[in-house]
């Protein structure tokens, strides 16, 4: 920082040109250097205009610089004149109560204010409000409003609104309404406001009858699109909100694109492109919606064509197309695109959801290069990994087959959730390290984590393939009785699964007898699975054949049960049943999909189907794997 030599050191002068210019902490600490070596530190008309500037600014560093001087230099001062003005105080208190950080604190400014005498006026009640309704604070919302039952200023419209926004919030809408019925005066926000709370908690009678009783003149489009929004919520209630749509006397583009979401919900593709069609107008979203339509039917050659057509691609569009192709196994062309959002040239940039497809992308794939490419590419460039992308990040490396690496993005984690818990204990039970598992879910209760049901599928995977069949069903018990976790049927399908691998046939069978709802065709033929494995004919012939006689699908039908109860019936030397469970498959058209192994390198990725010879190194694949072949067997023979 230079001083101009025009100016005294002492000159406020350059310390105020130089406040637009102040974007970085490294910049903040030279403003604060400057103004105590100086002793401006103390000049109240500066520091004023600085935490006036720096308190509204995007930039975080400047935000807790301005709250920072108020709170040493103001909120201790006792002056008459200075506790007899709200409007610095407000402005910090909006730092909080619209700030992403902690809007917990505007709370506090606004205790602070009443404490100390401060005048609060209308504009200090609004933010004290936005805040409370942001985080869903109750009680302290509830203290307010008795607060402002007592002042001259409760009737106000304005905080009248802010009060029915954070009672709806809260799901309230009981308060809500009795508040709402006894306002003197009601305005377009008061009505949208119930109209958008009753939808928004399904009380969609109550948010017609809202709709219905507001004056013509006061709706608007906020009226219509809550009310439409609300019905869309449900399948049943699609053919009264296009009658609304139809009602609707000016549409704007969220109308269409409401009404477009909605058809693509409930699969009513043709009716969205006839609407997306005659759209007057159309943004990144209403195109991301169809390509997300049409991608989830598996249509991918009309969802890439729309992706092209769009005029100026952006991120949203881009994410939708990527996951399009995650969902129908499309993975590389996924990660062609994100090549393609890296690379054109600062017109695109990819956000945490872009960077959590293409990961996933390369967890199936089992790129780890790729993989690591991708992380370095998150921190070179400051994403938080604290939250989405710490899951997917955990999730790619375990599917890779690093779990040491999973495990030190985990361990990296400031703040850990529920999500990446699930993560760390489904990559544990990939490798079959059912132990470390269930030490770690140990640690999850110790820190008191609430576990969801995902948490235990991972973990009971985990015990499963460790066969630690004690430690499984002391899980099915705890996330029973303990934390109330309703088991669903995958939770059962981990049990017989558990049960089985450790050769318990007869209890897994018993186990599936006495499960309190239907077993589904994947939790028998788990069970035949493992009745093949320990050659246990008696359980698995009637299992395999109520599986294949309760089969009536076409040729879309999986094989898997059949070619089980084939094997097995072969390991037993059963062939006429091998014969006739083969004439079956063939008659039925059902094939079985050969098994696929992908070993990565060099950065190459090759493929190796079962008795696939079309890899140009085939043969010597072949010559390598019959020597080792060879080299057992003589082993073998010589005891080895």
């Amino acid at each position: 920082m230079l001083v101009s030599a025009n100016q005294p050191w002492k000159s406020t002068v350059p310390t105020l040109n130089l406040l637009q210019h102040c974007k970085t902490l490294n910049d903040v600490k030279q403003i604060h250097a400057r103004l105590l070596t100086t002793g401006l530190i103390d000049d109240i008309s500066l520091t004023t205009k600085l935490i006036l500037k720096f308190c509204s600014s995007h930039h975080a560093p400047l935000v807790k610089f301005a709250r920072y001087l108020f709170l040493s230099k103001y909120s201790n001062q006792t002056q008459e004149t200075q506790l007899s003005d709200p409007y610095l105080w407000n402005a910090i208190a909006k730092s909080f109560s619209h700030g992403d950080d902690d809007p917990k604190q505007a709370v506090v400014i606004f205790s602070s204010m009443l404490s100390r005498g401060v005048l609060v006026d209308k504009y200090s009640f609004s933010l004290v409000l936005k805040a409370c309704s942001r985080i869903g604070l109750l009680k302290e919302g509830m203290q307010i409003h008795g607060l402002l039952r007592k002042s001259e200023i409760g009737h106000d419209a304005f905080l009248q609104n802010s009060l029915l926004c954070l009672y709806l919030r809260c799901g309230c809408t009981g308060f809500a309404r009795q508040l709402f019925d006894k306002m003197s005066r009601r305005d377009s926000v008061s009505y949208n406001l119930m109209i958008d709370g009753y939808a928004k908690c399904g009380m969609l009678n109550l948010a017609r009858e809202a709709f219905d009783s507001m004056p013509k003149e006061e709706k608007n489009f906020i009226s219509w699109n809550s009310i439409i929004s609300g019905y869309l919520q449900s399948e049943d209630g699609l053919k009264v909100a296009w009658g609304l749509f139809e009602e609707m006397p000016k549409r704007d583009l969220v109308s269409w694109n409401l009404m477009i979401d909605g058809l693509v919900k409930f699969s009513r593709i043709e009716n969205a492109c006839d609407l997306f069609n005659k759209m007057p107008e159309r943004d990144v979203i209403s195109w991301a919606t169809m390509i997300d339509g049409y991608a989830k039917l598996g249509n991918l050659r009309v969802a890439r064509n729309l992706f092209d057509q769009v005029p100026v691609k952006d991120t949203v569009v881009c994410n939708a197309m990527m996951a399009g192709y995650v969902q129908n196994g499309h993975f590389s062309e996924a990660l062609n695109l994100f090549h393609y959002v890296i690379n054109a040239d600062k017109l695109l940039f990819p956000d945490e959801t872009t960077l959590s497809i293409v990961l996933s992308a390369i967890a199936q794939l089992g790129r780890i290069g790729e993989g690591v490419s991708v992380h370095c590419y998150i921190e070179e460039h400051g994403y938080a990994i604290e939250g989405k992308l710490g899951v997917a990040l955990i999730d790619m490396y375990s599917k890779c087959g690093s779990i040491d690496n999973a495990m030190k993005v985990f361990e990296g984690l400031k703040e850990k959730n529920v999500d990446h818990w699930n993560a760390v204990l489904g990559g544990l039970a990939v490798h079959g390290l059912g132990e470390l598992a269930f030490e770690l879910f140990l640690e999850m209760e110790r820190l008191l984590v609430k576990p969801d049901d995902i948490t235990f599928i991972g973990l009971l995977n985990a015990c499963g393939h460790a066969g630690l069949v004690k430690e499984g069903l002391m899980c099915f018990e705890l996330m029973r009785r303990v934390h109330k976790v309703e088991p669903k049927l995958q939770h059962y399908g981990c049990m017989v699964d558990i049960l089985g691998r450790a050769g318990y046939i007869e209890e897994a069978r018993s186990f599936i007898q006495k499960m309190p709802i239907e077993p589904n065709d994947i939790v028998w033929r788990t069970l035949l699975s493992h009745c093949g494995n320990y050659k246990n004919c008696d359980i698995g012939q009637p299992v395999g054949e109520h599986l294949i006689t309760q089969d009536t699908t076409d040729t879309t039908t999986s094989s898997g049960s059949y070619v089980l109860l084939s094997n097995m019936y072969a390991g037993f030397g059963m062939w006429d049943d091998v014969s006739r469970i083969r004439r079956v498959m063939r008659e039925r058209k059902l094939k079985k999909i050969p098994g696929c192994s992908s070993v990565e390198l060099e950065g190459v990725v090759h493929e190796f189907f079962a008795t696939d010879k079309s890899h140009p190194q085939a043969g010597e694949v072949y010559f390598t794997l019959d020597r080792f072949c060879d080299s057992d067997v003589n082993c073998f023979r010589h005891g080895g």
